[in-house]
């Protein structure tokens, strides 16, 4: 099991993969087409992308978060 106090780098290693696989996925198709070569660029652009995607949510995701709850009613207390 993960210590719970790595869960949101977890959380954003998996989102940054997954957002940069379908991010690069669409523009390797837009640039290449659906032939032989889109596999191979997407995959390069995939594994290029994924690491700086990574670091950039694991130090803008705090900013982003205090962002967000400074524009979310918070919920009422009971």
């Amino acid at each position: 099991m993960i210590p719970a106090r790595l869960a949101s780098a977890v959380v954003g290693f998996i989102l940054s993969g997954l957002m940069s696989c379908i991010v690069t996925l669409v523009a390797s198709v837009k640039t290449v087409g659906l032939g032989g070569q889109v596999v191979s660029t997407w995959l390069n652009a995939w594994f290029f992308g994924w690491p700086i995607a990574f670091v950039v949510v694991l130090f803008a995701g705090p900013g982003v978060r205090r962002l967000v709850a400074s524009w979310v009613k918070p919920p009422p207390s009971e």
